[in-house]
């Protein structure tokens, strides 16, 4: 295979072996896991979830793989479509900003459905795992926020990479399989922020999943792709608004990883929205409940989040995870943005959260980062106080594990995130890959 991007790639998704990471870094993988595991079984009723499950049922298929929801295994393509787009039902999951978008969600059903069908141990489910999420990291930092300004969502376009890296890797693919993978993903590869706020947001992990799964079934079969359809000539960069810094993103593959810089929810709504929900909650610590008497209430944020979380005056639940100006007066009103029934129809007809809505004004700051985002708040007496959050300082991996426990438990009592805690945990030193089975158990 000629040199170039798709060809490290391979090299990296034949070459990895999992000693190289911290055990800080394997936490955080099964971290991912737990969490996705947790927001995919509470994501199973949503209208978006049954929808994609009935009609992969109707299609039936090859007893494959576990789809929750349903008592009989599917096709791994179209288990992975299914668990995908049910795991970010409720846009609840984890999220990278190396490539803007949600990974788990995108590649951990690829390896689920098939690891389960290959019959594969925990310990290559969960190397397959990072290096699905590394890939999609670097494809991500590859293709720049210029693709995702351009209208790309990097859930399903660098996402689908990292689903078919992994999916390579669980089918032992030798390098050139894996550029002919890659290479055929890219032509598959696609999701439109124009749908955020639908129902086609959640489906684009699921096409990332599946898309991954039949890139690389297809390549184990001989299938023949140009194997640089990623950054060739009209390849998938050139074509959709990749930056095109062709080497910076991919120094140190192998030997160094971006995979663990995730940032996971603690608010079940858009991850843009979080670090003005964190400032305005640690003002109202300060302020009380006078907070949402607030005369006026100030965001300075990233301008990249305009396009993608600042719908003005929503009138769904699913638009409510997509405002700045609700999320904050949800904040500012001490409501729970934890809980996902705060995210309903009639919160944004509640009286009291418009009025305090309408005094929220967002401005754009370049010299914010992406993640960071800055409140002020003027008080009826005339003062004004602010408060800065930077959502990329760094968090204990051990704290994050506590709070992720904590959030499962919210999600699906107790007993259910104890048996998924456990599980995760001895992924790698159980003989079985025995999670989708209980998965199965728990999403009855």
């Amino acid at each position: 295979m000629a040199d170039g991007i798709t060809a490290q790639l391979a090299e990296f998704i034949c070459s990895f072996e999992s000693r190289l990471l911290s055990p800080d870094q394997i936490l955080t993988a099964k971290s991912c896991i737990l969490d996705w595991s947790a927001v995919a079984l509470a994501g199973r009723d949503e209208p978006v979830s049954r929808i994609v499950r009935e009609m992969a049922s109707s299609e039936g298929g090859t007893p494959e793989a576990m789809v929750i929801g349903l008592a009989d295994r599917l096709p791994a393509r179209t288990a992975a479509l299914s668990n995908g787009t049910t795991s970010h039902a409720l846009d609840y999951d984890d999220t990278h900003f190396d490539h803007i978008g949600h990974s788990s969600v995108g590649i951990f059903p690829a390896v689920l459905a098939l690891g389960e069908a290959l019959g594969r141990d925990g310990r290559e489910v969960l190397d397959a795992f990072v290096i699905g999420l590394e890939v999609a990291c670097r494809v991500g930092r590859y293709l720049g926020n210029g693709h995702y300004r351009h209208g790309f969502h990097q859930t399903a376009t660098a996402g689908a990479f990292g689903a078919a890296a992994a999916s390579a890797r669980l089918l032992r693919l030798d390098e050139e399989r894996c550029g002919h993978t890659l290479g055929l993903v890219s032509t598959r590869a696609s999701g439109l922020k124009s749908q955020f706020g639908t129902m086609g947001k959640p489906f684009h992990a699921g096409l990332a999943a599946s898309n991954g799964v039949e890139a690389a079934k297809l390549a184990s079969l001989g299938f023949i792709s140009n194997p640089q359809g990623l950054e060739c000539v009209q390849g998938f960069a050139d074509t959709h608004a990749g930056e095109g810094d062709a080497q910076t993103p991919f120094d140190g593959l192998g030997q160094t990883f971006r995979f663990d810089r995730v940032q996971f929810k603690h608010h079940a709504c858009c991850h843009g929205t979080h670090a003005p929900i964190d400032a305005l909650k640690a003002l109202r610590s300060k302020i009380g409940p006078e907070a949402a008497q607030a005369r006026s209430i100030v965001l300075r944020v990233h301008p990249q989040w305009l396009r993608v979380c600042n719908i003005l005056s929503p009138a769904t639940g699913l638009e409510a995870k997509f405002s700045f100006r609700l999320t904050s007066a949800m904040a500012l009103a001490g409501r729970d943005t934890a809980a996902l029934e705060t995210f309903c129809d009639a919160a944004c007809a509640d009286p009291d959260l418009a009025q305090l809505r309408d005094r929220v004004t967002v401005e754009t700051d370049d010299a914010l980062g992406s993640i960071e985002a800055l409140a002020i708040v003027e008080l009826p007496d005339g003062r004004h106080l602010e408060h800065h959050c930077d959502l990329a300082e760094p968090v204990d991996a051990a704290l994050t594990r506590t709070r992720l426990v904590e959030k499962a438990e919210a999600l699906i009592g107790h007993p259910a995130a104890a048996t998924l805690l456990e599980t995760v945990d001895t992924l790698d030193t159980s003989e079985r890959f025995t999670l989708p089975d209980v998965l199965a158990s728990l999403g009855a």
